[in-house]
């Protein structure tokens, strides 16, 4: 069985202070976007390994045991301990560490993969309860639909959003933030829009009042992400922002305005 984990924008992003148990508060608008990766599960004979794990595509840095199609697997399997030895296969193309959620899709769409092909009968609100123990932002994608989110990310309420008459052009200039510093680099303020009611004003209207709150430490940092959401406009984006805690910068044109842009060889650069 074959799954097809997308990636998501957000449009806005508010951190809104520390959490006790170490997260923060936040507050944002997921949209999912048409760039996958893909997955797939059969079901293995080797009673030896429970999973046999493979990958192409994109190289994935890290430890294996780290990836999260894995502890989809193995986070079912504590429920329910006669689930089948799988093999499995990740054909990775979203970008990494680039604010897109692409990890985070994968663990999620696993869930959602194994759930079907095994009729384990788990419904959708169990499956995203269970898939925040995968990551902050993986309910989202549990239901995949535009939503307004708050808490870590995972308290979800699904709004009418379309953006079906915009083209939307991806770029990511290979630059690695680290969440971490993006963080710590934040001043928190409450000073902030009602992302509800901005969501809902005329396009035109986002470029000021629709804000990336991670946009200002990274700039600082990395000029060369300020001037790419530059660059965006001046090639008439209606709305550039940076997505989550970076480096991806996307743009919404008109789709008749849908253009060639040229950008460093480097960058990874995507309609979608």
């Amino acid at each position: 069985m074959v799954a097809f984990p997308n990636a998501k924008i957000n449009l806005g992003l508010h951190i809104l202070g520390k959490r006790n148990d170490g997260f923060h508060n936040l507050a944002t608008i997921f949209v999912p976007i048409k760039l996958h990766d893909v997955i797939e599960v059969i079901e293995s004979n080797n009673e030896n390994e429970s999973i046999t794990y493979s990958q192409s595509g994109s190289e994935i840095s890290g430890n294996i045991k780290d990836n999260l199609c894995i502890k989809a697997y193995q986070l079912l399997k504590q429920d329910f301990p006669n689930l089948p030895a799988v093999i499995m296969h990740l054909h990775k193309q979203i970008p990494m560490g680039a604010g897109l959620g692409g990890g985070s899709a994968d663990g999620a769409f696993m869930l959602n993969l194994l759930n079907k092909k095994f009729n384990l009968n788990i419904d959708l609100e169990s499956l995203a309860k269970l898939s925040l123990q995968l990551g902050s932002d993986c309910p989202f994608f549990i239901y995949n639909k535009p939503a307004y989110a708050t808490g870590r990310g995972e308290v979800l309420t699904q709004i009418d959003l379309v953006l079906s008459k915009y083209s939307i052009l991806i770029v990511n200039p290979g630059i690695h933030i680290n969440t971490g510093w993006a963080f710590k680099s934040l001043e928190l303020s409450q000073n902030h829009n009602d992302l509800l009611n901005v969501i809902h004003e005329p396009i035109e209207n986002w470029k000021s009042n629709l804000k990336n709150d991670f946009e200002v430490p990274i700039f600082n940092e990395y000029p060369e992400i300020a001037q790419l959401k530059q660059q965006l406009y001046d090639s008439g984006a209606l709305y550039a922002a940076m997505s989550g805690s970076g480096s991806t910068v996307f743009a919404l044109f008109e789709n008749k305005l849908k253009q060639e842009i040229k950008f460093p060889n480097s960058y990874y650069v995507k309609w979608v």
